[in-house]
């Protein structure tokens, strides 16, 4: 008899501990169903976040733009998109005469141009041996055209000093060869310019010392 009682209190315990636990989740808030209002509040704080993004660049500044090189802010505008108010760079890319709006919200796009030390190690980069690759032409072209619009300036001056020919004579590069050198050349150029603010004279003749580049009236 005195075993049946024991498993009696036991029953009875074992619906005591259901009966809390019942009561427990029922205390348990209940998840909001999404309303309208509630699945816009992301999208309405996105929105705030964008005028709030630090300006770094001012007016007259040179900045470099991946794809297009370096280029001067001519102006910071403001316009009213879907009633929402933008501000953006106007940027001049002079080589391009190409003019790029730039919203400051996505300014993590441009970059700064570079230190006088950055284009000392770029000098240095170019007065390096080129390194040829067994690769076909192809894919390394494609390879050099993906450095020279990264934006990173010692990429650009491995491209440089990786076509190089040492002269101007067109016959000793292919003319995809020509196109990818002239082009890494010139935005290295007018970066290397906008640092040093020299004339182009100047810095060409420079870049081509570290490249030991030979003219053809100086061959002539």
């Amino acid at each position: 008899m005195p075993k049946k009682k024991k498993k009696i209190k036991k029953i009875k315990k074992v619906k005591k501990i259901k009966k809390l636990k019942i009561k427990n989740l029922s205390k348990i808030p209940e998840k909001k169903s999404g309303v309208a209002g509630q699945e816009e509040k992301p999208e309405i704080k996105k929105v705030k976040k964008q005028p709030s993004e630090k300006k770094i660049y001012n007016l007259k500044d040179f900045v470099v733009y991946p794809k297009h090189g370096v280029g001067k802010i001519t102006s910071i505008e403001k316009a009213t998109i879907g009633e929402i108010e933008i501000q953006f760079y106007k940027i001049f890319v002079e080589k391009e005469k190409l003019t790029l709006t730039v919203p400051i919200n996505q300014q993590s796009k441009l970059r700064p141009i570079s230190s006088i030390n950055q284009i000392n190690k770029c000098i240095s980069i170019l007065k390096t041996k080129p390194k040829i690759k067994r690769t076909m032409w192809s894919r390394r072209a494609q390879e050099y055209d993906q450095k020279i619009n990264s934006g990173k300036i010692y990429e650009l001056a491995e491209v440089v000093k990786d076509l190089n020919k040492n002269t101007d004579i067109i016959a000793d590069q292919s003319y995809s060869e020509r196109q990818l050198f002239e082009k890494a050349y010139d935005r290295l150029k007018s970066e290397f310019e906008a640092v040093l603010k020299i004339n182009p004279e100047d810095v060409e003749k420079k870049m081509d010392k570290a490249l030991g580049r030979t003219k053809i009236s100086e061959e002539a």
